[in-house]
């Protein structure tokens, strides 16, 4: 059992890396999406605080564009971490997926102490054996712990809300409940686990300093499988619809925030021709589209008749 899921692990961690790579190029392989056009611009360096923007200056095209990093981390820590846009547009469901989506950034974030500490006790064991390396395993333990029951409340809440409400209804698939329960699953074993087994997570960090010195140690049964189930899902998240946090930095940065001009002879021409080539299938009134028209000549024909 100890072999066989420190194997599972390692092919987990793989799937894991090899899926998130292959989704984030997809994405970079898509056509040219079409901007939201929405003001301000995180962005923005001088106008955003009012809603402006570098169009706003006499032949902005001639001066050097001035972008604000910190700007952009304003908007999206927030989102990412307490999920500021459901909570406005819907808190209800806000109350469920915060502590969902926090309580996986705390297991995250408890995980990646643990792999640190022991990739530092592998190197330095001195510094480990000391105060710091204790202090680095209570913040693990606390990490974990509360994420682990954030999380579990989260995804009870969330299977609740989707079982229940009608308006959720034309919304929730087999594969949504699906990934709830494998979630509920994998964190309430681990918790499990936690409680009456390893409540000082000993077992846990000798469990990730063998994975991270590839000594296939032994291990007890529950520790084993917890783990197991916890790379099953790691790797399972990215071949799904979660893996939206992928997602996310395109649908920003290409969509929400993408405000670079056309300029002549700049790289989005090319782009822009590329999808004014394609066939246009919309059947509205005012685009007549039959399968062989393009985009070039819908936007004539407008002009045409005008």
């Amino acid at each position: 059992m100890a072999v066989l899921s420190y194997i599972v692990v390692y092919i987990a961690f793989a799937v894991f890396a090899v899926a998130v790579l292959a989704r984030f190029l997809m994405w970079t392989k898509l056509p040219l999406s079409v901007r939201w056009e929405l003001y301000p611009v995180a962005h923005e360096a001088k106008r955003a605080h009012y809603g402006g923007s570098y169009l706003e200056e006499a032949d902005w095209w001639k001066k050097p564009r001035e972008a604000s990093l910190f700007g952009e981390l304003k908007v999206m820590l927030p989102e990412i971490f307490f999920l500021v846009a459901l909570k406005e547009h819907n808190p209800k469901m806000w109350i469920r997926s915060f502590p969902f989506h926090f309580g996986m950034y705390l297991v995250g974030g408890g995980t990646f102490v643990m792999v640190a500490r022991a990739i530092l006790g592998a190197i330095l064991p001195g510094l480990v054996a000391g105060g710091f390396g204790v202090f680095l395993g209570w913040i693990g333990v606390a990490c974990f712990a509360a994420g682990l029951c954030l999380g579990l409340v989260g995804a009870l809440g969330l299977l609740h809300r989707r079982l229940t409400d009608p308006d959720l209804k034309d919304f929730t698939t087999a594969a949504d409940k699906f990934n709830l329960v494998f979630f509920i699953v994998v964190f309430g074993i681990a918790l499990v686990h936690f409680l009456f087994l390893d409540s000082d997570l000993s077992r846990t960090m000798t469990y990730i300093g063998n994975l991270v010195t590839f000594q296939m140690g032994p291990t007890s049964g529950l520790t084993a499988i917890s783990m197991m189930l916890f790379g099953l899902l790691l790797a399972y998240i990215p071949l799904t619809h979660m893996s939206h946090f992928v997602g996310k930095y395109f649908a920003y940065h290409a969509i929400r925030w993408n405000d670079e001009p056309n300029l002549r002879g700049g790289h989005f021409e090319p782009k822009i021709q590329s999808v004014l080539g394609y066939p246009v299938t919309w059947a509205a009134e005012h685009i007549k589209g039959d399968g062989k028209k393009n985009w070039v000549d819908v936007a004539t024909e407008k002009m045409e008749k005008q």
